[in-house]
């Protein structure tokens, strides 16, 4: 895997903290994130994210981590916050819409979809992701005794298979 140990190793430094300092910590994760490790990344971004809780970066790549590990409910959380900190963010409003999606709520997803689309017209994922919640509310729509928004359960557990449309993840 080429990952280096302090990645994981956290028991000689206080609090459990990964080795080095906030930024060393952001990196990292993104090499765990990008080097498919997702669930690896959200922890050592968790850890940067508690120390600097105003980093936007921050706070995107451990929503990203998170929608990528499977942990559907902070990715959404995580993409609802940046949203409320930057309405125009159509990274933010995506990421908010898929993992929505993923957690049954097809009315948030096809709001903030629609919202990512309007912003980036150009973004073919973003499309290709609210054409395919429009389509499965019309689906729903005719056939009786279906729900388009599920309670606020489970973990969203989940793996490889989390991307959007196209493979394409927030």
């Amino acid at each position: 895997m080429g990952q280096d140990r302090h990645d994981f190793d956290h028991a000689d430094q206080p609090g459990g903290r990964p080795h080095g300092e906030v930024y060393d910590w952001y990196r990292r994760g993104l090499r765990l994130l990008d080097g498919g490790d997702a669930a690896a990344a959200a922890q050592v971004l968790s850890h940067a994210a508690d120390a600097e809780p105003a980093s936007r970066s921050i706070r995107e790549a451990l929503a990203r981590a998170h929608f990528d590990a499977g942990h559907y409910i902070q990715a959404r959380d995580g993409f609802r916050s940046l949203v409320e900190a930057s309405p125009d963010d159509d990274y933010a409003h995506f990421g908010y819409g898929l993992s929505s999606w993923r957690l049954g709520d097809l009315q948030t997803a096809r709001q903030h979809l629609t919202l990512a689309t309007t912003m980036r017209p150009d973004a073919t994922h973003y499309a290709a992701a609210l054409g395919q919640v429009v389509a499965t509310l019309r689906a729903r729509q005719d056939t009786p005794g279906i729900v388009t928004t599920p309670p606020e359960q489970g973990t969203g557990a989940g793996g490889s298979d989390s991307a959007g449309p196209d493979g394409e993840g927030p």
